[in-house]
């Protein structure tokens, strides 16, 4: 061969490592083993260049384990259920299975000639029965450990489409398909306990070392815990029942600032109000109309509706305070009631100017006096204050330690006891879709609700079902609906609600230990191969995905499906930045901009244009994305330059959490190294060069290389490691060491290069004479004692700025270091014969003159 030609080398390349079955996992109890995932795709029909740098990444860390000896295992599955499919199907026709397994089957065709040490015969859909039947098992165990139960809960219920929808699906209070004014209904619907662990969950995030602190922040955060002070209120003129109002706040400090008490619409007193009072009714529909997001409620108007309550502030049962239904109550935290204390609570302050309510401050800046606010003030709880209406008195206090002092002093009138709340609601699963899997209960006259038979597993998803009605098809399949109460054997009904796909992508992880079992896990496969040793993702899933996962684990442990260990899934984490690239844009004659992909834009030295001359504006890297048509097809990379080529760039320009930015110029120049080095490991067979004193230095640079590529992965610096094999490939084009001193130098050379251009390397191996597969030979060792220098080079500051540089044996004494240094040309001359007060040389570092 005359030229490096990936469209050739790399097929052939494949071809071999899987008629050799090297990426298949083994349990094999003698080896170390090591466990790489990287979070699984939906399958949307095309992989991107996100996709690229992601399994990259894997792949290099899979790779690079395999080779220092571990069993590894670096499987691949889908994340398949879900509502894309449901709107293909009625967008288009057809079956939502048709499209998934379709797409699966062009993303799997996408993805292999990237030559990822994948063990293929582990994939699975989440769709596939024998996986979601698993699922239904498992759910079945956690129902019989109590940890899922069933509760009315308010949603998001779209009319028109008739499914509840996710605070993200509502858009300006309408849903984002059907553009029907959504309605707050109360709809009964499954919940798994993860609030039960919510304390737990918090205090094992402080031992996951190995993830990234932000992504530990946004659990804790996500978790919310807090502490605060539960009392209840007692009423007047409350209809019978509700002679108190249980509150929950975190600044009792504040409760001598409070000036009113308001409750959710969705409180029991508001639902009952709502039944007897016409204008409550129509109040609390219009507050269920807004989203019910955080985000949704912070940025609506503040708004509320005098019930004509009362309730009497706890330490003066003169002072009673009107009790409002408020839009901005959320009722599955706390206790859906609050006091307002106006002065030191933003919201409060806008609805108590909006209606009137008096804003008594509780404490101000230290020293100030008490003022008429214009806003609330709300210092950090950490910041000294004076207190003005304050528990211990007139006095400075730190909002925290103020919220201690009325915890105690409220517990001792015993009014209301301290408590510890989590922000972390219970996981409602619930979802009013076909696309999903099947919740395996059934509803009987008799019986009640009744887990399915475990025989009788997995619940299949029919596949005749229709789009064409809105709503979910499972309710009006009556021969898939309609069946035989495993309990007493009457007639009785399915479950038709099926399971949120965060549950699918929940537990994922243990099902690859053992993915063709006939139970969820396989006891000794999973008590070998877990925990993930080092997962890989995005950072949108830092909150949902994992949280979820990390409480499926301690309930499969539970439940008897993972060992002890695995509690914590993941032992390390990594998320990497995205890919980036320019946008190009003209404008239409309305002035409305209109996007192009970059094989259509030509370059020239005066910008951008279309091919047809027109000039195009060139937007700042951004995220790829297809509305914006920057995207670049990985396919078209291939098919242009190679895989290799893809891999090495994504690895290259920047630290694997940055983004990186994908160039056309970048592509070609990575092209162009990896060709020259091809040619230089081609030119290398031919060398009958003798062995001489360049191979030692040679030999030093190859240990050098070893250690720096090595310590780069290891560290989840891929860049790092490319920028050592670009100065290795240069000290080898340079080398005039033998040519059997160059071969063995290649041949480590491909040993570092397989990991991040595997086909390239496997190529070079052969080349060189290397034994077998360059994927299963060891990773190579530096000795030691070539990483010793001979020489070390040390500047020379002089009154503290660096003036020179002088080389000297490493080992050379201190005493003759100095000689070397002041007979050193530019030290004589900047010194000018001027005295030496001083002279310290630090060891292998510096070399300080003070004059």
């Amino acid at each position: 061969m005359s030229r490096y030609d990936p469209a050739e080398i790399e097929p052939r390349w494949r071809k071999a490592w899987d008629e050799a079955g090297v990426f298949t996992a083994r349990r094999d109890p003698s080896r170390p083993k090591y466990y790489v995932l990287e979070m699984f795709p939906y399958p949307s029909g095309r992989i991107h260049m996100g996709h690229v740098r992601n399994y990259t990444m894997g792949d290099v860390v899979a790779r690079t384990k395999a080779a220092q000896g571990f069993s590894v295992l670096h499987p691949m599955g889908w994340d398949a259920f879900g509502m894309p499919a449901e709107n293909a199907a009625m967008e288009r026709g057809g079956h939502p299975k048709d499209w998934t397994y379709g797409n699966i089957r062009d993303m799997r065709d996408q993805m292999k000639p990237l030559g990822l040490s994948i063990d293929w015969s582990r994939e699975f859909a989440t769709c596939d029965p024998e996986y979601y039947g698993q699922q239904q098992a498992m759910f079945l165990d956690m129902l019989e450990a109590g940890l899922v139960y069933r509760k009315n809960a308010v949603v998001n219920w779209d009319p028109v489409d008739m499914t509840v929808l996710a605070n993200e699906q509502v858009i300006d209070g309408k849903g984002w398909r059907s553009g029907a004014a959504v309605e707050r209904r109360e709809l009964t619907q499954w919940f798994f306990r993860i609030s039960d662990y919510s304390a737990e969950l918090l205090a094992a995030l402080e031992g996951l070392k190995d993830w990234p602190e932000k992504v530990r922040l946004m659990q804790a955060n996500w978790i919310g815990q807090s502490r605060g002070l539960q009392f209840a209120f007692s009423t007047v003129d409350a209809p019978e029942g509700f002679d108190r109002l249980e509150v929950y706040t975190t600044r009792p400090d504040t409760l001598l600032g409070a000036s009113f008490a308001a409750i959710s619409p969705d409180h029991p007193l508001a639902k009952h109000l709502e039944r007897h009072d016409p204008a409550v009714a129509e109040f609390v529909a219009e507050c269920r109309r807004i989203g019910t997001s955080v985000e949704a409620l912070e940025t609506a108007e503040k708004r509320g509706m005098d019930t004509g309550i009362r309730v009497r502030h706890p330490f003066d049962t003169e002072w009673e305070l009107p009790v409002y239904i408020a839009n901005f109550i959320l009722m599955d935290y706390g206790t859906g009631a609050i006091f307002g204390c106006p002065a030191h609570d933003q919201r409060d302050f806008e609805f108590a100017t909006k209606y009137g309510l008096a804003i008594p401050p509780v404490f101000g800046p230290e020293g100030a006096e008490e003022a008429e606010l214009t806003e609330a003030f709300v210092p950090p709880k950490d910041q000294p204050v004076q207190y003005i209406r304050g528990f211990a008195g007139d006095e400075v206090q730190t909002g925290a330690a103020a919220v201690d002092a009325a915890i105690a002093f409220c517990e001792a009138q015993a009014v209301g006891r301290g408590v510890t709340n989590y922000r972390l609601r219970d996981w409602g699963i619930s979802r009013q879709r076909y696309w999903g899997c099947p919740i395996p209960v059934v509803h009987c006259d008799a019986c009640g609700v009744v887990p399915e038979r475990k025989e009788n597993l997995p619940i299949r998803l029919p596949d005749d079902v229709t789009f064409d009605v809105p709503g979910n098809p499972l309710d009006r399949h009556p021969t898939w609906r309609n069946c035989a109460c495993p309990s007493c054997g009457a007639p009785a009904r399915r479950e038709t609600d099926t399971m949120d796909t965060f549950v699918d992508s929940s537990w994922y992880f243990a099902r690859f230990t053992s993915p063709h079992a006939a139970t969820p896990t396989d006891a000794a496969e999973a008590d070998y191969w877990m925990n993930v040793d080092q997962y890989i993702g995005g950072i949108e899933h830092a909150i949902l995905h994992l949280l979820y996962s990390r409480f499926f684990a301690r309930a499969m442990h539970r439940t008897g499906h993972l060992p002890a260990k695995a509690i914590e899934p993941f032992n390390a984490l990594f998320t990497q930045g995205m890919v980036t690239h320019e946008i190009y844009m003209t404008r239409d004659d309305k002035g409305r901009p209109v996007y192009h992909l970059p094989e259509d834009i030509q370059r020239s030295e005066g910008g951008a244009t279309l091919k047809d001359g027109t000039a195009v504006e060139v937007i700042p890297s951004a995220k790829m994305s297809k509305s914006k048509k920057n995207v670049v097809d990985p396919m078209n990379i291939i098919a242009a330059y190679g895989a290799d080529t893809a891999r090495w760039f994504v690895m290259s320009d920047s630290p694997p959490e940055r983004d990186v930015e994908w160039t056309s110029s970048g592509a070609e120049a990575t092209a162009k190294h990896l060709a020259r080095v091809w040619r230089i490991a081609d030119e290398i067979t031919r060398d009958e060069t003798a062995a001489n004193d360049a191979d030692r230095d040679l030999a030093r640079a190859t240990a050098r290389a070893i250690a720096d590529v090595t310590a780069g992965i290891e560290g989840f610096a891929f860049n790092k490691s490319v920028a050592a094999l670009y100065a290795f490939t240069n000290t080898l084009s340079k080398s005039t060491a033998g040519g059997e001193a160059k071969r063995d130098a290649m041949r480590v050379m491909a040993q570092l290069l397989q990991p991040m251009v595997p086909h390239l390397a496997e190529e070079i191996w052969a080349m060189q004479g290397g034994t077998g597969l360059v994927a299963q030979a060891p990773w190579p060792k530096a000795d030691p004692a070539l990483l010793i220098a001979d020489t070390v080079t040390l500047p020379v500051q002089i009154n503290g700025k660096r003036r020179a540089e002088v080389t000297v044996p490493a080992d050379m004494p201190a005493a003759e270091v100095e000689k070397i240094a002041l007979a050193d040309e530019a030290v004589i001359k900047f010194i000018a014969g001027q005295p030496v007060k001083k002279l310290i040389v630090v060891p292998g570092r510096i070399i300080n003159v003070v004059i």
